[in-house]
């Protein structure tokens, strides 16, 4: 779950005499279908100003938007294709995934093509996606109030009240039910994994490779417990326990921003001479959390928008930049420009700092404003059930509250998945049968997906997978600055050699 930007039981035998469209019925798997093909050509207009590597072809698979009924309706899922240099070593095919939840995958092989070597891209036709529901794969929409994915995040009031945060989950469900409808059930992580398979099918291959990172993880997961002998090399990149998912998947969320922010304090401190907001990282915490309290007591108004900075604003806009640890010299210059802000003593460097912040990226052409948001709706609240007593989020959010100052309460606070329908299967349970062909990479200082749901995913898939982490910050583990990981990956997925045992690698070097 680590999508937030500024502007994250087993599979089913079919059942001879149910009825197929049954709430009830287990779920056919994705063979039932018939075998998908696809016509590879140009790919979709891209935002303004964006770019893509002149080599991805793009084309269409389609599935049914029901898998328990194949032959009902069908909705298009967008892939594309980096093929692999030219050589005898070609293995097969790796599918990308980005995470979210809900982020589109087409432009990933082309983003993560220059982070390989030449080994890794002779091997394999590098394959990008747009899950379901997502960007150009039969994109759905609440219609929200407020398109953006931060909007969804439920900080509790400056008292830290959550009643305003059930009115807004209420009525983000609400919109759903209305908007989106029944159908947008079917948009879940488990059907995402079926539908990976049939363009699995529709590529001619055997078996796929596959690269997930964040959400992504949980989906290589889920597609692995399914379709075990279709997994070839899975690679799991910072990492959801799937024992939590997802009311649960929170709850080490304060810890883990605990042990990250000081990594971007520290940055700050080192410049206290010229951003004056404390010497040391015990100081510019302290004054972070005095001006996020301010803030969510009287928001700042920000020059020439309509926007005002609120504490919740703060806390998002830290929570997305330190994710990257190449972002944190920026986060320490938005510290001081909040500051400022708040203050009323705006610099035109502060300005610019702000304004670099909170210019939105352009629309996508035909996908509606609030895709993500709705599509993160539908994953985190429809892939598994959700309590809706309120009192006991109060409750848990006053407890988490008190515990992580750093997180408000927010990831305790109640969600819209507190309002929604009832899940239309069980959570696939995620066990460790199957091959020994999983890859875990996990930072030590994820503020995003924490080090113990890294070590939680490890448990659960026992002798299936091998644990590689790092002495690092930051939600990214590969190409990071740790030879150590790198070496482990490439090796994995050029030779299938896993690690014998666990591994901490200690090398991470600025890049």
């Amino acid at each position: 779950m680590a999508a937030l930007t500024v502007a994250t039981v087993g599979a089913c035998d079919a059942a001879g005499e149910e009825d197929p469209t049954s709430e009830n019925a287990p779920p056919v798997v994705a063979e039932a279908a018939a075998t998908p093909s696809i016509t590879w050509g140009t790919c979709p207009a891209l935002a303004e100003g964006a770019s893509r590597d002149p080599r991805l072809t793009c084309g269409t698979v389609e599935v049914p938007l029901d898998h328990r009924n194949p032959g009902g309706e069908k909705i298009q899922v967008a892939v594309s294709k980096l093929p692999a240099a030219k050589s005898a070593d070609r293995r097969g095919v790796l599918l990308l995934n980005p995470g979210g939840p809900a982020l589109p995958g087409l432009e990933t092989p082309g983003a993560v093509a220059p982070t390989l070597p030449p080994s890794v891209l002779a091997a394999y036709d590098l394959i990008g996606f747009d899950p379901r529901g997502v960007q150009h794969s039969t994109p759905q929409t609440c219609g929200l109030d407020d398109p953006s994915l931060a909007g969804l995040f439920p900080y509790p009031a400056a008292d830290g009240s959550i009643t305003a945060n059930a009115d807004h989950a209420r009525s983000d469900a609400g919109r759903c039910a209305a908007n989106a409808g029944e159908k947008l059930r079917h948009f879940t992580t488990a059907n995402t994994a079926r539908d990976l398979d049939l363009i699995r099918a529709a590529l001619g291959e055997d078996k796929i490779s596959y690269w997930g990172q964040s959400y992504g993880t949980y989906l290589g997961t889920v597609y692995a417990s399914l379709f075990p002998e279709r997994a070839d090399r899975v690679v799991l990149e910072g990492n959801v326990d799937p024992t939590k998912v997802w009311a649960h998947a929170k709850d080490n969320w304060g810890k883990a921003m605990s042990e990250r922010f000081p990594d971007a304090a520290r940055v700050a401190a080192a410049q206290h001479a010229t951003l004056g907001l404390g010497g040391t990282a015990d100081e510019v915490t302290r004054k972070y959390l005095a001006l996020a309290d301010r803030l969510d007591r009287t928001p700042a108004p920000v020059p020439g928008t309509a926007l005002a900075l609120t504490g919740s604003m703060l806390r998002t806009v830290t929570y997305s930049l330190l994710l990257h640890n190449d972002t944190l010299p920026v986060l320490a210059q938005f510290w001081k420009a909040a500051a400022g802000l708040a203050d009323g003593v705006l610099t035109e460097a502060d300005a610019q700092v702000l304004k670099q912040v909170f210019t939105s990226p352009p629309p996508t052409p035909g996908v509606p404003a609030d895709n993500q948001a709705t599509m993160f709706l539908a994953l985190t609240c429809g892939d598994a059930p959700w309590s809706g007593d309120v009192d006991e989020y109060a409750r848990r959010t006053a407890e988490d509250r008190a515990a992580w100052p750093l997180t408000a309460g927010m990831p305790a606070s109640i969600w819209a998945c507190a309002f929604w329908p009832k899940p239309l299967e069980e959570p696939v349970r995620v066990t460790g049968e199957g091959p020994r062909n999983m890859l875990i990479l996990q930072n030590r200082r994820d503020n995003a997906t924490p080090w113990e749901d890294g070590l939680g995913l490890y448990q659960a898939l026992g002798e299936r997978a091998a644990f590689v982490g790092a002495d690092n910050g930051g939600h990214y583990v590969y190409h990071q600055g740790s030879t150590c990981v790198d070496e482990a990956t490439v090796t994995f997925l050029t030779t299938g050699q896993l690690p014998d045992k666990k591994v901490v690698c200690t090398d991470v070097a600025p890049r």
